[in-house]
């Protein structure tokens, strides 16, 4: 018995043994054989059902969107479509979708129609708003800056509705102005006698398209497409000069209604073949670059925008007293206090709002060899008077200490997360419908905001 359990012994230990090399062996082999992964497989047909409204979340800020452009009147957009019953025609993209995409797209940071074009095929946002329709970037972009009056209806509209529920009261308005950034460069500016020789050239380039088109080898050049963009090309070319030798009218005319001395009456006036509306104007950092001056309105109570304009003038003086009734013609009525900065305050604009009834508090400008704006003078009117006393007050300084939170507020808001750092369009129309786009997305989160609707962002 005993020698039979010392061979089992011996035997369990071999095969223990045995066990332990085909192990090793095993773990040498597996060591030294590529590793097993799971390859791509691109060519394998899948079917994938895809319902759109469960891409997003119910409380989405999307869908809020959505629920605003429902609620507007867009017969302004629908009225220039020409496929219409049985007429003949393909079929146009609803205007409600592009109008939808541009405001969260606008709310979103998004300003180049590529972009937004990627997004609607890519993001399950924009796909859920898109809804299918086929949109390209042409039709984004020639929708976006087609219909400023239609965008600035627009405006009215969702002011209206924001009134309607008691969110917009125009007790006080703050009125702030910033520089935008032009789509064109500084060299595009030139003197009138090198206007004259791009004009020249642009014509005589534009006649020799044309004689080319009339010739049998101008079909060895490109397609008749191809032709047409040519064509097209060179005759916007020769309008944007000839519109850049008008604008130095304007701009000489400018020179003469300013101050004595703000400008230099030996350097000629210069204007763009690239965005004739644009004017040089001082930026922020103190460098002068092609820009627009956007001004801006916007309710204190609620922070809602109330007024949008953009003008080509290098200063806010002037641009208060129309944006008052820019205000009374979209609710109906003016504001009871504006709040503006120096920039504003000139002794013209200061009698002409006091004349409309709107109570101003505005800083005025401190002068050489006098420290103190706001003593009195002699040739003070009534209205200069009563602006420097309210000014002087606590209650005043008071008021005027909210500008800052609400209109600088605005501006850095629409800058830094709305894309309004520069320009992407050319053209005073162009430029105000980008301004009023922006204003519409802005509105619209205000009222998310103020509403308190839980939405998500992403």
């Amino acid at each position: 018995m005993e020698q039979r359990a010392l061979i089992e012994d011996e035997g369990a230990e071999v095969t223990a043994q045995r066990r332990q090399a085909l192990r090793e062996q095993r773990a040498a082999e597996a060591s030294s054989a590529p590793p097993r992964v799971i390859a791509a497989c691109r060519d394998q047909v899948e079917l994938q059902p895809v319902d759109l409204d469960s891409l997003i979340a119910v409380e989405h800020r999307a869908r809020a969107v959505w629920e605003m452009v429902d609620r507007l009147d867009l017969s302004r957009f629908y009225a220039v479509i020409k496929a219409r019953g049985s007429t003949a025609g393909r079929s146009t993209t609803d205007p409600k979708v592009l109008v939808a995409l541009w405001l969260y797209a606008t709310a979103d940071g998004v300003v180049h129609a590529r972009e937004l074009e990627r997004l609607c095929r890519e993001h399950n946002v924009y796909r859920w708003l898109r809804g299918g329709v086929p949109v390209n970037y042409h039709t984004l972009s020639d929708f976006r800056t087609a219909q400023w009056e239609a965008l600035d209806e627009l405006l009215t509209q969702v002011l209206a509705v924001l009134m309607e529920q008691g969110l917009v009261r125009l007790r006080r308005v703050a009125q702030d102005g910033t520089r935008v950034r032009a789509s064109a460069g500084s060299r595009s500016f030139r003197r009138h006698a090198k206007l004259q020789e791009c004009l020249t050239a642009a014509r005589a380039h534009l006649a020799a398209l044309a004689e080319q088109a009339t010739t049998p080898a101008s079909v060895t050049s490109g397609t008749a497409r191809q032709q047409a963009a040519r064509v097209r090309a060179a005759r916007e070319r020769e309008q944007r000069i000839e519109r850049a030798l008008g604008a130095l009218k304007e701009v000489q005319a400018d020179r003469a209604a300013s101050k004595p001395g703000s400008h230099d009456p030996q350097t000629p006036p210069r204007g763009s073949t690239t965005d004739p509306d644009a004017r040089k104007m001082r930026m922020g950092d103190g460098g002068y670059r092609p820009a627009y001056n956007a001004q801006f309105a916007t309710d204190t109570a609620s922070g809602v925008i109330v007024g949008v304009a953009v003008s080509q003038s290098r200063t806010d003086f002037g641009e208060a007293p129309p944006m008052i009734q820019q205000i009374e013609e979209r609710t109906g009525r003016r504001p009871e206090e504006l709040v503006v900065d120096t920039g504003f305050t000139s002794r013209e604009a200061v009698e002409e709002i006091s004349a409309a009834g709107v109570t101003l508090y505005g800083a005025l400008p401190q002068r050489k060899g006098k420290p103190d704006p706001y003593a009195p003078q002699k040739a003070d009117s009534a209205a200069m008077q009563a602006l420097k006393t309210r000014m002087s007050s606590e209650v005043g300084r008071a008021i005027y200490r909210e500008r800052w939170a609400v209109a600088e507020g605005v501006n850095a808001d629409l800058k830094t997360w709305r894309g309004l750092q520069r320009f992407v369009v050319r053209g005073t129309s162009k430029v105000l419908c980008i301004a009023l786009l922006n204003a519409l997305a802005f509105n619209i989160l205000r009222w998310l905001s103020l509403t308190s609707t839980s939405v998500t962002r992403t």
